[in-house]
């Protein structure tokens, strides 16, 4: 009997708590990923093979996902036997551990920009598929609310976008440098629109203080001082949303001599370029939130100090940079001039803060 035992092996759990198990799994296998680095390999890399290799990586992953969703979905079946689960569970590992080696093997000398999108996507895939996991794990698993949230996982979507990855680090900086000009522009048109619905004055055409508090109430005006701009501060609005669309200007005008004269091999002078430009729209939302009432002037003045710093900073790492050719007769310095004229004004506007 005990022999018989010893073939037999060792007992599988139930198929949710393998599932469980599996999800866990997945979940760990993602600070790896965050952390990761390149493989290293005395093979020359050949890109072709690569999107290759991650394109099918992508594919197998989303018919593992499919096949789990069909396993633990069917009605009115009931679950898989534990076997067949952990057949299933197995598949589904690989084929993350599959796309996680692919990435692995994408060296850093094809650019960090483009690492940090590839990787990004991994981590989806993978997250995506810990999510589907722990949804199908719950019980009961064929209910409405489990179905909503498997066809809302976005494993699959993210699988389908892995064709539109870029394929080359200019490719992913343009991506990158778009992005953040579109942050920039939707945080400068929020501060006009700031502007524009709180004017402290918007009630004082009308002929009367009834009339006025019912403007209010539509507009959104409040009668508190704390709540909205004093003279002063529309004063100071002035120059910070001038500095803010210089940062627009700038992010703009960089993305334009990447796209011309950006060269594919100048991977690091690439990387450089995004990096120090990633920081203008984080920049830009500190001073945007710091001019919203009740306005510091301190804050103000700090965090355009800040947001100013950075571009000059970009400013000046694509004036060196392959991307200008002639620095010497290009829109940078015209650019700096109006950063600092921007600067000059708030420091004026703000003196009496730093004499207190």
């Amino acid at each position: 009997m005990a022999s018989a035992a010893a073939l037999v092996g060792p007992t599988l759990a139930p198929p949710l708590d393998q599932l469980r198990h599996l999800a866990g799994e997945l979940r760990l296998l993602l600070p790896r990923v965050r952390v990761g680095e390149a493989q290293e390999t005395t093979k020359e890399f050949n890109p072709e093979t690569f999107w290759l290799r991650f394109h099918d990586a992508a594919v197998k992953v989303s018919r593992e996902a499919t096949i789990l969703t069909e396993v633990f979905s069917r009605l009115p079946l009931p679950l898989p036997s534990p076997q067949e689960t952990q057949r299933v569970c197995e598949q589904v590992h690989a084929a993350i551990k599959a796309i996680i080696a692919v990435y692995y093997s994408l060296p850093k000398d094809q650019g960090i920009t483009l690492r940090k999108l590839v990787r990004s996507t991994t981590l989806d895939i993978v997250d995506g598929m810990a999510q589907l996991v722990e949804v199908l794990s719950t019980t009961p698993a064929q209910s409405p609310e489990n179905n909503d949230l498997i066809s809302c996982n976005n494993v699959w979507l993210v699988c389908q976008q892995v064709p539109r990855i870029p394929r080359d680090n200019k490719a992913a900086a343009l991506l990158m440098l778009t992005k953040s000009v579109d942050l920039v522009k939707d945080a400068h048109e929020e501060m006009e629109r700031a502007v524009e619905e709180c004017d402290p004055y918007c009630g004082l055409s009308n002929d009367t203080e009834e009339d006025n508090s019912e403007q209010d109430d539509v507009l959104g005006c409040p009668n508190n001082q704390d709540s909205y701009w004093s003279e002063e501060d529309q004063e100071l609005i002035i120059p910070c949303l001038a500095l803010v669309r210089a940062s627009k200007t700038c992010l703009k005008k960089i993305r334009v001599a990447v796209a011309e004269n950006g060269k594919k091999d100048q991977v690091a002078q690439l990387d450089d370029i995004v990096d120090i430009s990633d920081e203008i729209s984080p920049s830009v939302d500190d001073l945007a939130l710091s001019i919203y009432p009740p306005m510091c002037h301190l804050t103000v003045r700090i965090n355009s100090a800040k947001l100013a710093s950075v571009i000059k900073k970009a400013l000046e790492i694509t004036k060196s940079s392959h991307v200008t050719p002639q620095p010497e007769d290009s829109w940078i310095p015209l650019l700096i001039n109006a950063v600092d004229q921007c600067m000059n004004r708030i420091k004026e506007l703000t003196q009496n803060e730093l004499e207190l």
